[in-house]
């Protein structure tokens, strides 16, 4: 087993994004001992963050602790140790981008969102080299509802980073007694993971939606960690990571719980509601809609075979109902299991 020394911590957290999960980040590193400032795009929750300690637009309910502050200008995170960049995949260039002006040679900024940029097939770990390549990279994924960690139930996540000193400072940055990073240097693999596991929560919701069954599941489940090994590998990722947290522990969590957005999407789905419909009224982002049809592509340029993936792109695009796809991913070629 590999441990390593605990280094000096970062003192001030910066997050980008006050959706459920920054919030909730921003808890565990206040609860952590850090100062936290955390950027929300509407002032009306930044207002909420500072009087009363509470985001009532993201996670209502759930009282932040005192080190939480709370801003609208991203130029106000200039000056902190260590970034948290949080708005959701398809938001994370422009994100970065307007805090481009802020970011000084180093700065190190941790990557929590789960995803594929639609139009690029890019990983956000590529966006960062592109928007702000004098930063400091790492990746914090991991199996985590948002209002769970917030509450401070026991939570293990993945921390990726190529620099080993970086990351075991970041690290030791979040853990706290309920929150417990495990480090590792494969920052695609840990991408390649959150990214597809939102896209095959969104199957296995379909899947139950239609009352198919727990056999169903589980294949889906199996079959999926297939795929995103396969995708995660050629985009140059070692298997090994995929077995971890921020691939099968994410999996089986998003897969597994209407709690999962993702899931529910697929839940309405699978019950017959329009993708409209099953999107109609949420204000948090369920990231496996964007990132399917960018997950198809990649898989295409790659050559690499994804069929539940592309069921579920052909769905959320209309190009297949959902008894024609899970048909025609019934009906497949028999194949040997590797």
């Amino acid at each position: 087993m590999t441990q390593f020394v605990h280094a000096k911590a970062f003192d001030k957290v910066g997050i980008i994004g006050a959706g459920a999960w920054g919030t909730a980040l921003a808890q565990v590193a206040a609860r952590a001992g850090r100062e936290v400032l955390i950027q929300c795009r509407e002032p009306e929750v930044a207002d909420s963050i500072n009087a009363q300690h509470l985001n009532h637009l993201y996670l209502p309910g759930r009282e932040l602790l005192a080190q939480v502050k709370a801003t609208a200008d991203l130029a106000d995170l200039g000056d902190c140790d260590l970034i948290l960049a949080v708005p959701p995949a398809q938001h994370m260039r422009a994100s970065l981008k307007a805090f481009a002006p802020h970011v000084r040679d180093g700065l190190p900024i941790v990557l929590c969102a789960k995803g594929v940029e639609r139009g690029t097939d890019c990983l956000m770990n590529e966006v960062l080299t592109e928007t702000l390549p004098q930063a400091r990279a790492a990746v914090l994924s991991g199996p985590s509802f948002a209002a769970e960690v917030a509450r401070g139930l026991p939570t293990a996540v993945t921390l990726a980073c190529k620099d080993a000193a970086l990351g075991a400072q970041i690290s030791t940055t979040l853990a706290t007694q309920t929150f417990r990073p495990y480090l590792i240097d494969d920052m695609i693999g840990a991408e390649a993971g959150g990214a597809l596991k939102n896209v095959l929560a969104i199957a296995c919701g379909i899947s139950e939606g239609k009352g198919l069954g727990r056999s169903a599941h589980a294949a889906l489940i199996t079959r999926g960690f297939a795929e995103m090994t396969r995708l995660a590998v050629a985009l140059g990722a070692k298997a090994e990571t995929l077995s971890g947290l921020c691939g099968m522990g994410d999996l089986v969590l998003s897969c597994s719980s209407p709690q999962s957005r993702n899931m529910s999407v697929g839940l309405a789905l699978g019950g017959g509601q329009t993708l409209a419909q099953a999107l109609e009224g949420k204000i948090s982002v369920a990231e496996g809609v964007e990132s399917a049809p960018a997950v198809k592509h990649l898989g295409e340029k790659l050559g690499v075979d994804l069929p539940i993936c592309n069921m579920v792109a052909t769905i959320l695009s209309g190009e297949a109902s959902v008894d024609k796809a899970i048909g025609d991913l019934m009906s497949r070629p028999l194949k040997t299991e590797r």
